[in-house]
This record gives structure tokens, C-alpha cells and sequence, in this order.
């Protein structure tokens, strides 16, 4: 045994203390975003079937649940909006409206939480009457002719006092689009944080019933990514930061930890995961049978996020997270 030589990594795992001391990730409070689904009505807090724990909340109940969020210190949410289905036309006008559900939730949290940033989601789909992030005729979505209503979407968040906004409809060309729309208004300040690599995933079902937004004919294979490839999102995140990018999204997140650190290593930009709503419900059916630890898993998960290269991450675990946080002392 005296002629034997090998490395003791065990020297540095041999305590709490000595494990916490050369930890080289951590996860805090300021990395998360909360989203926040906003629906049409009066009196409304409906709990999503297939999200454990997340609601469609009307305007008159979202400040109980900023309150909350305020006192778990979060920094920041994202607003989803969820109109009547009666209010939904081809063109998605109610994502631009100037009274528009997340318009006036933004309105809304800033005046009594001016210090949260408010993230508005900037997509045309859950305002459709078909369901699709553009503008469809024939059939066909068309690229262009929707660019304009992304802009103007933009434009309508920026004036309802959106701190920044997150265009996530993968239209070509749709970060130069609402870049040149935001300037020309007077918002040059406001940043934008894309859906830069963005899958056509199976992990988005849960995320469907909660913003009643899946569409109506066909799929969004034409402008989300296939998930068999990874090239493809070096040359969606480079146009979106020649475009005028402020933050890169990676979404999914668990299945796409390879793309992560590949965005992260060839982009000088903030990256963010979106932990998604698939991911969050399959840990929350596992954990309500019993099966795993949630605390524990969901830690890992997010770590797992923060190690592949993610600045922030937009996760609905973002509530239990800050209370574990605290528990831990504010970091893990």
C-alpha cells in the first residue's frame, strides 16, 4: 500500500462545512422568475389541473399573490395573459390592446411593487382565435406580416411599464422587429430578453391548459426548433444577438442542458433557462405520490440549470424555491 498513489478527492467532501467551502455553483433568490397567469374576469384563482400549486388569477386577485411574492423576496415575474375565448380574433389584437390583460397587470404590480421587475411575455398565440404565435392565411403562418404585430405588442407592454420584454413567438427576424419598434417609440432603454433557442417540445403540455393557448390546426413545427438539433441554435441565438438581444432563453430546459452550455460558451449575454411546465408538473405528480423527495429533486434540477451556464431561471417552483432558500440560509 506504501507504493500506491492516487488522488484523495474525499478530503474535500468530509463535512458540511468542507463540502460548502469548495462548492462551486450556487442557486439564489434573485436568479428566479416567477410567471404569472393572467385571465380575463372577476373573482377568479383557478388552480391548473395539470400544475400542482399554479393558478389563472383574475386582476383583482393578483395582489394577494404579489404580496406573496414579495415577501419570499422574488425580483421578478412573468406575465402570461389569457383572455375569453369570445375576445380571441385571427389577428391577436387583444396582445396589443391598450387595456390588454398583461398591460394591465403590469400597470397593476408597478404601481404597488415598483421595485419587481415586471417581464412581459410577448407572443400573439394565446390571443388567436387559432391558437398560432403569427398570423396564419391558408394555412400557412406567415413570417413577416407578423412581425408588425410583435412590434406593436411590445410597444403597448413598454408603455403599460414593462420592465423588459420577451418575445417568444420564433418568427424570423422578430427580435430586429420589436428592437426598431421599442426605439422608434422613445423605449431604447427597455431590454429585450428573447426565446432565443426555443424547441418544439412534448414538455409544453401543462403550460397549453394553463394559458388555453394550444392551437387550433397543425403544430408549431414551422417556427419552433426540432429537438434533434443543436447547430441550429448557434444560428438562432447569433441573430438574435445581432438583432439587438439583451438576455438569451434556452427553452426546454432539462433536455436542452447541452444547448445551454453551448449558448453560454459562444455568447457574452445573460443566458435563461425556462425550467417549463412539463418539467414542473412531472416532479410535482411524482412528489404528490410520494415517489421522491421534491425538496431535494428540485434543487438538483435547478442547480443541474445554473451549472450547464444559466444566469436566471424562469421556473413555477420559483415560490417553494425562495422558501427552501430561506430554510437554507439564502443560498444552496
Amino acid at each position: 500500500m506504501k507504493d500506491l498513489f492516487f488522488r484523495r478527492h474525499r478530503r474535500l467532501r468530509s463535512s458540511a462545512n468542507m463540502r460548502a467551502l469548495v462548492r462551486e455553483t450556487y442557486l439564489h433568490k434573485e436568479d428566479l422568475i416567477y410567471p404569472i397567469f393572467i385571465i380575463d374576469g372577476e373573482n377568479v384563482k383557478s388552480e391548473i389541473g395539470s400544475m400542482p400549486g399554479i393558478y389563472q388569477l383574475s386582476l383583482d386577485n393578483l395582489m394577494e399573490e404579489m404580496t406573496e411574492v414579495a415577501s419570499l423576496g422574488i425580483k421578478s415575474v412573468i406575465l402570461f395573459g389569457v383572455p375569453f375565448e369570445h375576445d380571441k380574433d385571427e389577428h391577436g389584437s387583444g396582445a396589443f390592446h391598450h387595456n390588454g390583460l398583461v398591460q394591465e397587470a403590469t400597470r397593476l404590480i408597478k404601481k404597488h411593487f415598483p421595485e419587481i421587475l415586471v417581464i412581459a411575455d410577448t407572443c400573439l398565440c394565446e390571443y388567436t382565435s387559432h391558437g398560432h404565435c403569427g398570423v396564419v392565411e391558408g394555412g400557412t403562418i406567415l413570417n413577416d406580416a407578423s412581425l408588425d404585430l410583435l412590434a406593436k405588442t411590445a410597444i403597448s407592454q413598454a408603455e403599460a411599464g414593462a420592465d423588459i420584454i420577451a418575445p417568444s413567438n420564433m418568427m424570423d427576424g422578430f427580435v430586429a422587429a420589436i428592437r426598431a419598434g421599442l426605439d422608434e417609440a422613445g423605449y431604447e432603454d427597455i431590454p429585450i430578453m428573447s426565446y432565443a433557442v426555443k424547441y418544439a417540445s412534448a414538455f409544453y403540455g401543462p403550460f397549453r391548459d394553463a394559458a388555453n393557448g394550444a392551437p387550433q390546426f397543425g403544430d408549431r413545427k414551422t417556427y419552433q426548433m426540432d429537438p434533434a438539433n443543436r447547430l441550429e441554435a448557434f444560428r438562432e441565438a447569433e441573430s438574435d444577438v445581432e438583432e439587438g438581444a439583451d438576455f438569451l432563453i434556452v427553452k426546454p430546459a432539462l433536455s436542452y442542458l447541452d444547448i445551454m452550455r453551448d449558448v453560454k460558451n459562444n455568447f457574452n449575454l445573460p443566458v435563461v433557462a425556462y425550467n417549463v411546465s412539463g418539467e414542473y408538473s412531472m416532479i410535482k405528480a411524482a412528489a404528490n405520490n410520494g415517489w421522491i423527495d421534491e425538496k431535494a429533486i428540485v434543487m438538483e434540477t435547478l442547480l443541474s440549470m445554473k451549472r450547464a451556464g444559466a444566469d436566471l431561471i424562469i421556473t413555477y417552483a420559483s415560490k417553494d424555491v425562495a422558501r427552501w432558500l430561506d430554510e437554507e440560509g439564502k443560498e444552496v
